[in-house]
């Protein structure tokens, strides 16, 4: 039961809102006066369901106690990300009682950068709530590019080559993870074939992910997981369309040439360099009537620019 005494040492504040600023003064905090106030109503209950989801929340038991661990992982920059990563810290407190830490996972470095910047929610003379991140990044992360490395620490090398994605080094992370995969016992297979699943969602449509299906074709071909198995039939189909592309734009420049119509080499770079097959199609029936280039690639009415 609230009891009269608690009624009182708020409702003062409803009766006279100018007094928090008088009051806060004790405190060494100078708030301006209100120029206006408007109550709002205390219940704060939410009206409608609203689900509020933390990407992984882990409990974490160690030496020096136990701590709620909140990763989220974050692609972009979000201007309401903060209010809902304050939220959710503040309901695991009330929920489990136990110290919650926040970690945002970017493989954008504008992204990390963003999201590792110190949140202080309230007034600026006294911000109520401070939301600190622990954000790890590409920066963050260490390039592991040898096997006897990767080897040690798989997972590390999985989230490595997740954030390194766009970068040069990917090429040498996989490298170092397939060979780690690769000296894994049989009786493994099946956690090995998690991470393989990991290390595909974490490359996104990357070029890194085409380096990762391709040693799955070659480097890892002995593993029969579902996932691995996908993996190189999707690396098969790529291959063929590849060389399907490439066997029409040669047909292309054969039949220029036999109709003696000029190619320049920026021309040719560009027939070549095309790998959308109907795109090519459409170029080679052009070419069947064309006098020069230029009404070739005029005729896909923009299509040339899909390669």
């Amino acid at each position: 039961m609230v009891s009269s005494s608690h009624e009182a040492l708020h409702r003062i504040f409803q009766k006279d809102p100018g007094l928090f600023a008088r009051a806060a003064r004790n405190l060494g905090v100078a708030f301006p006066p209100p120029l206006s106030t408007t109550e709002l109503s205390t219940d704060l209950t939410e009206t409608q369901p609203l689900e509020r989801r933390v990407d992984t929340l882990l409990r974490m038991d160690t030496e020096d106690g136990s701590f709620v661990l909140a990763v989220e992982s974050q692609s972009e920059p979000a201007p309401d990300k903060p209010a809902s990563w304050a939220y959710y810290l503040a309901h695991v407190y009330a929920k489990y009682r136990v110290p919650p830490v926040l970690l945002v996972v970017c493989a954008d470095r504008r992204t990390a950068a963003w999201a590792a910047q110190q949140v202080d929610i309230g007034p600026r003379q006294w911000p109520s709530l401070t939301l600190r991140p622990l954000v790890l990044g590409p920066d963050d992360v260490p390039v592991i590019a040898s096997p006897d490395e990767a080897a040690r620490d798989i997972p590390l090398t999985v989230l490595s080559a997740a954030l390194h994605r766009r970068d040069p080094d990917a090429d040498a992370i996989l490298n170092a993870l397939a060979k780690a995969l690769k000296g894994l016992s049989a009786d493994d297979e099946s956690t090995a074939g998690t991470f393989i699943e990991l290390m595909e969602q974490g490359l996104g449509k990357t070029p890194a992910a085409d380096i990762w299906r391709h040693l799955m074709a070659v480097d890892l071909s002995f593993f029969q997981s579902e996932t691995a198995q996908k993996l190189r039939a999707e690396g098969r189909e790529e291959g063929r369309e590849e060389g399907l592309a490439e066997g029409r734009a040669k047909d292309i420049l054969l039949l220029l040439g036999h109709r003696g119509v000029e190619v320049t080499e920026e021309d040719r770079d560009r027939i070549v360099g095309c790998g959308d097959l109907d795109v090519l199609g459409l170029w080679f029936t052009k070419a069947l009537t064309a006098t020069s280039t230029a009404e070739i690639f005029a005729s896909a009415g923009g299509a040339g620019t899909a390669d």
